[in-house]
C-alpha cells in the first residue's frame, strides 16, 4: 500500500535535499561558485593541504563527481584562477592539480559559509545522529 507522500522517507528526502541545496546554492553564490564547483575547490584544497596533489581521477572519487563532468568544472575553476593544472612528471599525460593563491584563499570562506548552511538545516538533530544515518545511507557497505 502505498504511503502518503509525507510519510515517505524518499520523498521527503527529495524535498529535504532541494531545499539544502537552494541554501548552499544561496550561500555560495557571493563567492562566484556553483555547488559542485565549491566540492571540487573544496577538495582539492583539502587533498593540497594534506601533502597530495591529485590527478582528477582522484579527485573525482574523493568528491564522488563523475570523472568527465569533474573534468569540466575543473575547466571553469582554472579559467576563474583558483586550481592550476600541472603535468605529472611521473606520467606525462596526467595532470596533478593545485590549487592557486586565489582558490586557496577562497577555499576556506566557501567552506566556512556552507558549514554554516549545514549548521542551521541541520539544527533540529543532533550533529552526531546526523553524521552517523548519512554516514550510513552514504556507504551502505560499511
Amino acid at each position: 500500500m502505498p504511503l502518503d507522500p509525507g510519510q515517505s522517507p524518499g520523498f521527503l528526502l527529495w524535498h529535504a535535499t532541494l531545499r539544502w541545496q537552494r541554501d548552499i546554492a544561496a550561500a555560495l553564490a557571493p563567492l562566484g561558485l556553483t555547488h559542485v564547483q565549491f566540492v571540487l575547490l573544496a577538495c582539492a584544497w583539502w587533498l593540497n593541504g594534506q601533502g597530495e596533489r591529485p590527478n582528477q581521477l582522484t579527485l573525482a572519487r574523493q568528491a564522488g563527481t563523475d570523472v568527465k563532468m569533474t573534468s569540466q568544472v575543473l575547466r571553469t575553476l582554472e579559467n576563474k584562477g583558483l586550481v592550476a593544472r600541472e603535468v605529472d612528471p611521473a606520467d606525462t599525460r596526467a595532470k596533478r592539480l593545485r590549487v592557486t593563491e586565489a582558490g586557496a584563499a577562497l577555499a576556506p570562506r566557501a567552506i566556512a559559509a556552507v558549514e554554516t548552511v549545514d549548521a542551521e538545516f541541520f539544527r533540529p538533530v543532533r550533529t552526531e545522529e546526523a553524521v552517523t544515518l548519512l554516514g550510513r545511507l552514504a556507504h551502505p557497505e560499511a
